[in-house]
């Protein structure tokens, strides 16, 4: 045997098998990173229909344009039925639990009632618009206090639409025709408030909004004749600006007449582009995630959807407000 001869390492079977093993390893991890999403991709979702209830009326379970939707702690859906001038309770399968209310201006009474928030004690906060209040009551529709007037004070209204909570219990409400936004206690007492009319950042037309688990506030900023905004503003609890998306358009990311505002479990927020006739989903930074929804009557279709709420297995109801119902979707995963 020669120098050379000695230093060959000769091959053998156990060695081109542990080769063939390593190749076929390094197959199958390229085949699972090809077939197997993005782990830092969101998942994708489509909405599918789950069920329908309403129709135009005065009877228990018509609507006369439902606006505010808001869940308790049981999944029971409170509707604020603004024609109506009254609340209506559903439990989640839409069906009739009980009402409250008649247009007027007492206690327990409404004029065109807006929205709608629920407290952790199933306490139910009415903005009662054009009364110019917030009502406040128990879940069987027992008045407990109200707190505003008509003007611009501190404390006083004009035509509030959006009523929200915040971790700690206080209320923040949109003063649309005030152009700001007001905080108050639980019991109603003046905390703070940002305002400023215009199309500037942190200057709105706010209708309705929502809150996150840090209480950073989003807002639909609502196109008028007086500011031509359309789009989501987002502050944190003490009015600071932090972002905004949206422009006037029906592309994706765009909106005309934003009205309701919701977030989900995993903090994306889901917006009512009532003028769009369908529901635009955002992340928390603004970015599009999907959409549903186009003008008819159709189920899954809309006519000027307002008010929305998300349940914490995450079904969507919308108030359907030109069809005067209640539709509701569960969210699929496509990947």
């Amino acid at each position: 045997m020669t120098e050379d001869n000695r230093n060959i390492t000769p091959r053998t079977d156990s060695s081109i098998s542990r080769r063939q093993e390593d190749l076929i390893n390094r197959g199958l991890e390229l085949a699972r990173k090809i077939n197997s999403p993005d782990q830092n991709k969101p998942a994708e979702y489509k909405y599918e229909f789950v069920r329908k209830w309403g129709s135009e009326g005065s009877e228990d379970g018509q609507f006369n344009w439902p606006m505010g939707v808001a869940l308790d702690g049981d999944g029971n859906v409170y509707v604020a039925d603004y024609q109506g001038h009254r609340i209506q309770v559903f439990n989640s399968e839409g069906n009739f639990l009980r009402k409250w209310g008649s247009e007027g201006s007492e206690d327990g009474q409404f004029y065109r009632p807006w929205g709608v928030a629920i407290d952790n004690d199933d306490n139910v906060y009415v903005a009662d618009t054009r009364n110019h209040r917030i009502q406040v009551f128990n879940s069987e529709g027992k008045f407990l206090r109200k707190w505003g007037s008509e003007g611009s004070e501190d404390g006083q209204f004009d035509k509030p639409a959006g009523v929200a909570l915040d971790g700690d219990g206080n209320v923040y409400v949109t003063d649309t025709r005030n152009h700001r936004i007001q905080v108050f206690n639980s019991e109603g007492n003046f905390l703070r408030k940002w305002e400023s009319i215009g199309s500037e950042d942190g200057q709105l037309k706010p209708w309705g909004l929502a809150i996150d688990n840090d209480d950073n506030v989003y807002v639909a900023d609502w196109n008028n004749t007086d500011c031509s905004n359309n789009q989501i503003q987002f502050f944190d609890s003490q009015g600071n600006f932090l972002r905004k998306w949206g422009s006037e358009g029906s592309e994706d990311g765009q909106f005309d007449k934003p009205a309701g505002v919701a977030l989900d479990g995993d903090g994306n927020v889901y917006v009512t582009d009532t003028r769009n006739h369908r529901i635009q989903v955002f992340n928390s930074e603004g970015n599009f995630l999907r959409k549903w929804g186009s003008r008819g009557s159709e189920d899954g279709q809309f006519d000027r959807p307002y008010g929305l709420a998300i349940g914490s297995d995450g079904n969507v109801y919308v108030a359907d407000t030109g069809y005067y119902r209640i539709q509701v979707f569960k969210p699929a995963r496509l990947t």
